[in-house]
């Protein structure tokens, strides 16, 4: 079993950025974010795939860079440019193998608001 931390949310104003980050306590063969905005359903915002390629969202391209640290088993979400249609709880989600069922953190919030 992986326990996923997630950090770095908050309040900021539009056009502004800030920086997720997720701590896995074990190692992991894929990670990457998801958001749930109040009333709608989680979205995928950027992962990191088993293969090490990336995906992002259409409406987050061009604003958000997924990283990650293999050694500290730790995943990054760097948000530029934020729009108030950010604001969500932030997860993190982690596999420790391509069969199993995904992890999930805590959740951060994020807010985007003048």
């Amino acid at each position: 079993q992986v326990q996923l931390v997630e950090s770095g949310g908050g309040l900021v104003q539009p056009g502004g950025s800030l920086r997720l980050s997720c701590v896995a306590s074990g190692r992991t063969v894929s990670m990457g974010w998801y958001r749930q905005a109040p009333g709608k359903q989680r979205e995928l915002v950027a992962t990191f795939t088993s293969g090490g390629s990336t995906n992002y969202a259409d409406s987050v391209k061009g604003r958000f860079t997924i990283s990650r640290d293999n050694a500290k088993n730790t995943v990054f979400l760097q948000m530029n440019s934020l729009k108030p249609e950010d604001t969500a709880v932030y997860y993190c989600n982690a596999k420790t193998s391509p069969l199993t069922p995904a992890y999930w953190g805590q959740g951060t919030q994020v807010t985007v608001s003048s």
